[in-house]
């Protein structure tokens, strides 16, 4: 059955959205409002979990200056792990972190963060089911998203659990940067299908 209660915006067609969502990284500073959110918010609970449980929270952070704080700190949580970057496309991420300009969350407007709200062998599967219906319905609404895993070691420091009021008991799955895209993004080519068997 259809939830008609917070969607009515236009239609996309699945595979569309599927096929045509990017990962954005420049954003017009123009806010996300908080009833287009929560609609994107609802339709990330939407996505499947083990046994209906639904095992999931979420934080929205938009104040700038709280997002310009905690990409610093990302930033020296990545540098203080360093020595777990050892492939040249890693050491090439040390290289654009350390540059003083370079902000984790490509000064996007909204952040919104998915909680695991306990432990368990799938909550973080299905925070990342949520969090690709989030993408998803976001692109619907002509905004655009990236996911930010850089985030979460930031995010799981306790200070800022405590400055966000989360629960110590709950770890931050997911990060996800969305806002108004400022140009079209290119699309970057796919591999296809690395099907290992099919008997």
């Amino acid at each position: 059955m259809k939830n008609s209660s917070s969607i009515e915006n236009k239609a996309v067609d699945v595979m569309d959205a599927l096929y045509n969502r990017r990962a954005v990284r420049d954003y017009l500073p123009t806010k996300v409002d908080s009833e287009l959110i929560h609609t994107l918010l609802d339709a990330a609970v939407q996505a499947p979990t083990a046994l209906h449980e639904e095992p999931r929270a979420f934080a929205v952070i938009q104040k700038k200056e709280r997002l310009d704080r905690l990409s610093n700190d990302c930033k020296k949580v990545l540098l203080n792990e360093k020595e777990k970057y050892k492939t040249e496309q890693t050491k090439h991420i040390l290289e654009v972190i350390k540059q003083p300009d370079y902000n984790v969350f490509y000064n996007a407007s909204t952040l919104i963060v998915i909680y695991s709200t306990y432990p368990g062998p799938f909550v973080s599967a299905e925070c990342w089911l949520a969090a690709e219906n989030l993408m998803l319905a976001a692109y619907a609404k002509g905004l655009g998203s990236c996911v930010i895993g850089f985030a979460l070691s930031g995010l799981n420091l306790p200070e800022w659990k405590h400055e966000l009021e989360i629960p110590e008991n709950m770890t931050a799955q997911a990060a996800v940067i969305m806002g108004w895209p400022r140009g079209e993004t290119i699309a970057p080519p796919h591999n296809p299908p690395n099907i290992l068997t099919w008997k």
